[in-house]
């Protein structure tokens, strides 16, 4: 099954509260990212005009992995391969790895996280 707005929209449901989501892992330095599963290609997420964006949005990632698209032309959904994650220092974090790293950063700090597991 693609990747679409609302499974987008159910993962931030699902990660919010374990630094799985864009708004709580920033801080660390992770940006929004997919990664094509087939190709191991990395894409930022960004809006359509290219802008970077701060959250996860489909309309800036290439047309090769799109398969549908609204009537006023914003991605809808892409590939079934491609998967929602972050990068960090020029690697690919799926969210459960973020998470994992975020919660092993903390305990190395010797800090509550206050995050939950995912």
């Amino acid at each position: 099954m693609s990747l679409n707005r609302r499974k987008l929209a159910d993962q931030t449901l699902r990660y919010m509260g374990t630094g799985g989501i864009s708004r709580e892992n920033r801080h660390a330095g992770f940006r929004p990212a997919y990664r094509d599963r087939r190709s191991g290609q990395v894409y930022l997420s960004c809006y359509a005009d290219g802008r970077p964006a701060p959250v996860h949005v489909l309309d800036g990632l290439p047309e090769a992995l799109v398969v549908q698209r609204s009537a006023a032309g914003h991605v809808m959904a892409v590939a079934q391969w491609v998967e929602a994650g972050f990068v960090r220092a020029g690697r690919f974090y799926t969210r459960e790895e973020a998470v994992r790293c975020l919660q092993a950063e903390d305990a190395a700090l010797g800090r509550e996280s206050g995050l939950a597991p995912a």
